[in-house]
């Protein structure tokens, strides 16, 4: 099974820059220095063995939610029957059984994610790559998408690599975490997490997950820039 990593620093530190030069994407590719290896070769263009979600959803609106899960099997060929029964699977396992027809304007934030979750992992990437895919979304819903993620994630067996400003999400989804620092922007530590193995309610009142998440903000506070001070 691939690992689950997860990304944290202040602002400007490059957390968004990071994922989108792994996906290969411009402004941010290439790097000014360096390069980047997946599977240990050279990455040179976007491809398939990555995908990307954020919270905008990147969901197209003219179409409903079964095509727009299905667009990205309809851009490689893949016959109308196959994708449109893919299609349906990935609608099931997101829990929007019921909802192919309506359109995203339709749909809650998070149904839409739930849907721009299914329509990049239909595609099989080995990388999954997430920026805030939850910050936009309601506490209690924030909660049940970080539980379909693991879920998803354990049958999908790719890697993901999510950023994230919550320090608590940080801790219950990562494997590992990793700790990025500004001015300049870089990766300053790497720690490891016990993987919870209950819900995202109970895992975050045991003293270990406390004790974890109240040192990882002390590093963050540490690492974060001091405010500027207004003289008058």
């Amino acid at each position: 099974m691939g690992e689950l990593v997860t990304i944290v620093g202040p602002s400007g530190c490059g957390k968004s820059t990071l994922l989108r030069t792994i996906a290969a994407l411009k402004p941010h590719f290439p790097p000014s220095k360096g390069e980047v290896l997946v599977f240990g070769k050279p990455v040179q263009e976007p491809g398939p063995d990555r995908g990307l979600v954020d919270q905008k959803y990147s969901l197209l609106p003219h179409l409903n939610v079964l095509d727009n899960v299905a667009f990205g099997l309809r851009l490689r060929g893949v016959a109308r029957s196959e994708r449109k029964g893919r299609a349906h699977d990935w609608i099931k396992k997101v829990g929007l059984e019921g909802s192919e027809k309506k359109f995203p304007s339709e749909l809650s934030g998070g149904m839409q994610q739930r849907v721009a979750l299914a329509a990049t992992l239909i595609l099989g990437p080995r990388i999954l790559l997430m920026d805030e895919p939850f910050g936009a979304l309601d506490p209690g819903i924030r909660l049940r998408m970080q539980e379909l993620l693991i879920e998803l994630w354990k049958e999908q067996q790719a890697t993901v690599f999510l950023v994230t400003h919550s320090v608590e999400e940080a801790v219950y989804l990562g494997d590992r975490v990793f700790l990025m620092a500004a001015k300049p922007g870089r990766l300053v530590e790497i720690l490891k997490v016990p993987r919870p193995s209950e819900s995202p309610e109970v895992s975050r009142r045991k003293p270990w997950f406390i004790n974890f998440c109240q040192a990882l903000l002390t590093r963050l506070e540490q690492e974060s820039p001091s405010p500027p001070i207004c003289k008058v």
